[in-house]
C-alpha cells in the first residue's frame, strides 16, 4: 500500500494542522487521518508530531519538489534543450526510470527527478541511500550522435559542473575524487552514475544520474559504510532550498554536457586538476583483487587515471581509489 503523498504535502511547511481540518480537506474520518500518518511515519521514516489540542505537524518542514520554482530557477538556454521534467513521489532508480523509456518515449534531453528511491544506485551496484523529500536524485537523458566509445570523460565534466553549482550558491571547498564523486574534507557529499546504450557507430542515449545529500538524518544515514557529509552540515548553506540547488545543478550539468558534443574532456582538464582532491598523493587503486599502489598524476584527455607505479607512468580507465594508509611516498 502506497503512502498518502497528499497529507505529506499539507503538512510540509512543518506548522500544526488539526485532525478535523486534515480530515475536511481529505474527505476522510479523523480516524482515518490517524491511521495515513502512522502508515506515512512507518513507510517513509518522516517524524510526525501529535499534540492534543494543536493537531499534527512534521517535525521537520520538508521543501517537496515543484516543477515551477525549478523552471523558474533555470537559465533560458537550459530550458531550450529540456524536452521534459518529471517529478515522481517514489521510483525504484531515477536512473532506471529514464533507461527504460521506450525508444518512441525518449527524446534529445529529459529531466527525472524523485522525492524516493526504494532502489538507488551508485556505482558498482552499491546502493544509494534515497530518504524521502531531504535530498536531490535526479537523471538527465541525452541523445549523442557519436558511439558509447567516444563518451569517455563525460562523467568526469559532470563532476565538474556539479562543483561550479556548490560555488555560484557560495559553497566553497568542495573537490573531486575519480572517477565520480563529488567531497566535502573527505567526506561524500554527491555521486554520479553514468549509464550509456547504444550502436558502436552510434547514436548514444545518455543516463546521468545524481545523488546529492542536502540533508540527511543519522538514522537514514546508518547504511552508508563511508564518512559522509550533507550540504546542510557545511558553513554558508542555510538558505539554500532544494529546488534552488536543483534547479543550480540542472543549470550546469545541461551545460556542461552539451559542450561535451563538440568539445571532450580536453579543455577541462586543468579544472578537473584544479578540484582534484588527490593530485599528487599516494593512493591504491583497487581493481577487484588487483591492488596498484603509486602516486596520483591526474587525468588524460579522456578521463583515464594517471599513477606514478614502479617508476613508469600507467594510465587506468576503471578501479576505485582510497589513499595508501599512512601516507608512504
Amino acid at each position: 500500500m502506497n503512502p498518502d503523498y497528499t497529507i505529506i504535502r499539507l503538512l510540509a511547511d512543518g506548522r500544526f494542522h488539526s485532525g478535523e481540518g486534515l480530515a475536511a480537506r481529505l474527505g476522510i474520518s479523523r480516524a482515518s487521518v490517524w491511521k495515513r500518518l502512522r502508515q506515512v511515519e512507518q513507510q517513509l521514516g518522516l517524524d510526525i508530531h501529535a499534540v492534543r489540542g494543536r493537531g499534527y505537524r512534521l517535525a521537520q518542514p520538508l521543501e517537496l519538489l515543484d516543477e515551477a520554482l525549478l523552471r523558474a530557477g533555470l537559465e533560458r538556454s537550459v530550458l531550450e534543450r529540456i524536452d521534459r521534467i518529471d517529478l515522481h513521489d517514489h521510483l525504484d532508480s531515477t536512473n532506471s526510470y529514464l533507461m527504460g523509456l521506450a525508444p518512441e518515449q525518449q527524446h534529445p534531453v529529459q529531466v527525472c527527478l524523485a522525492e524516493l528511491q526504494t532502489a538507488g544506485r551508485g556505482r558498482r551496484g552499491r546502493a544509494w541511500v534515497s530518504p524521502y523529500g531531504c535530498n536531490i536524485y535526479l537523471s538527465i537523458g541525452w541523445l549523442y550522435p557519436m558511439g558509447p566509445g567516444h563518451l569517455s570523460g563525460l562523467s568526469l565534466l559532470a563532476g565538474i559542473a556539479v562543483v561550479r553549482a556548490l560555488e555560484s550558491l557560495g559553497i566553497e571547498g568542495a573537490g573531486l575524487k575519480w572517477p565520480n564523486d563529488i567531497l566535502w574534507e573527505g567526506r561524500k557529499l554527491a555521486g554520479l552514475l553514468l549509464e550509456v546504450s547504444g550502436e558502436h557507430a552510434g547514436p548514444s542515449r545518455v543516463v546521468l544520474g545524481l545523488g546529492f545529500n542536502l540533508r540527511l538524518s543519522q538514522e537514514a544515514a546508518r547504511a552508508i559504510d563511508q564518512p559522509w557529509i550533507d550540504l546542510a552540515s557545511i558553513p554558508g548553506s542555510a538558505g539554500i532550498g532544494r529546488n534552488r540547488l536543483a534547479a543550480q545543478l540542472l543549470n550546469q550539468l545541461i551545460a556542461m554536457l552539451g559542450r561535451f558534443e563538440g568539445e571532450g574532456l580536453a579543455p577541462w582538464v586543468e579544472e578537473w586538476t584544479r578540484l582534484d582532491l588527490y593530485y599528487g598523493q599516494p593512493v591504491i587503486l583497487q581493481m577487484g583483487q588487483r591492488r596498484v599502489a603509486g602516486v596520483h598524476q591526474g587525468i588524460d584527455h579522456s578521463g583515464a587515471l594517471l599513477l606514478e607505479s614502479q617508476g613508469a607512468l600507467q594510465t587506468f580507465h576503471g578501479g576505485e581509489i582510497s589513499l595508501r594508509p599512512g601516507g608512504a611516498g
